[in-house]
């Protein structure tokens, strides 16, 4: 029988908080062999686990906790606050269908900002369209983005690339000090975590009076939007869908399964522009705006991700949750101490 090693991190954010975050317990077994095993604990009675090679790295950022896992099936896994964020094998899908849908469907995007995304990733992709002029990243933790850049080879030409603008502060009040306008405004932000600062930047609120008016005229709002399988799109992912209704004229969901995540994930797109591109469009601009080639994404994979199926459609149709301040959802299962 394996023996459980563990080492307790608390999060930064556990003193900011008045109730102490609940516990999530991340393992590393080790057995007579010395074989690891990583474990997260999705909900009460759901637990994902996975072999490792070694632990790459691990450190407390003023905000919170990180870890950087060499894992057997998904390579390096970056984990931030307990919180699988991407793992080196498959974050493509997450961030080709965080990034290019937006993109294409603007007529020609020169602008974008960036909430988020301190691993570099988002600003990877948008930086592979010819017509970007500026990629604003903005992301609150330095040292998060430090460690990405160091550890996470994959994005250290996006890092270095001249036309990208890093700005290291709360999305929220650089996006309402800016003076300038956007094509494209993406959320490549933490899910949103009782106890954490993020489920500010879900709220009607938010994305009425500050993130809307930093849009130009037809300009594009996309976003994560957490879980979209048939038994978590509950969670989080129709509230955000049913808020975004409140303030755009044109929303669109999708979704793609993301191994490594252990389910199907959504994203949010919105404009106050109708969407009228077709399979044949998305992959000619495909063709003529990016450099490199897309390993996930092409005009039939869109079109397939935004038709969902029978019961995610019914409960977006149906819901009546409007994300506010006072009345939040919550991914569940995530706490700001974890175990290894």
């Amino acid at each position: 029988m394996g023996e459980a090693v563990e080492i307790i991190y608390t999060s930064a954010f556990s003193k900011l908080c008045s109730q102490p975050p609940d516990q999530i317990h991340h393992q590393i077994f080790v057995n007579q062999q010395q074989s690891s095993w990583y474990e997260e604990t999705i909900d009460d009675d759901l637990k994902w686990s996975f072999a490792l090679n070694s632990v790459l790295h691990k450190g407390t950022s003023e905000f919170q906790d990180i870890a950087l896992l060499d894992t057997k099936r998904f390579g390096k896994v970056l984990v931030i606050d307990g919180k699988m964020q991407s793992a080196e094998v498959d974050e493509f899908i997450y961030h080709e269908c965080l990034i290019h849908p937006a993109l294409l469907s603007h007529p020609k995007p020169q602008n974008v900002f960036i909430m988020g995304g301190g691993e570099g990733s988002a600003a990877r992709e948008a930086l592979k369209h010819k017509s970007i002029e500026k990629v604003v990243m903005c992301d609150i933790d330095q040292e998060v983005v430090d460690f990405c850049r160091t550890h996470l080879t994959v994005n250290q030409e996006a890092f270095r690339h001249n036309k990208l603008d890093l700005v290291i502060n709360d999305a929220k009040g650089e996006l309402e000090n800016r003076n300038e306008k956007f094509d494209i405004i993406v959320g490549d932000l933490a899910d949103p975590v009782e106890g954490g600062p993020c489920y500010q930047l879900y709220t009607k609120s938010f994305y009425q009076n500050i993130l809307k008016p930093k849009l130009n005229d037809n300009g594009i709002f996309v976003t994560q939007a957490g879980p979209a399988g048939i038994f978590t799109h509950k969670e989080v992912f129709s509230s955000i869908y049913n808020t975004i209704k409140q303030v755009f004229k044109y929303v669109v969901a999708y979704s793609a399964h993301v191994p490594s995540f252990a389910d199907t994930w959504g994203w949010v797109m919105a404009s106050d522009q109708p969407f009228s591109i077709n399979v044949e469009d998305i992959d000619r601009r495909i063709e003529e705006r990016i450099d490199g080639e897309l390993l996930y994404l092409n005009g039939a994979a869109f079109l397939s991700s935004a038709t969902l199926n029978k019961t995610v459609s019914l409960s977006l149709l149906k819901e009546t949750h409007v994300y506010t301040e006072d009345d939040a959802r919550f991914i569940p299962g995530h706490g700001l101490a974890y175990r290894i």
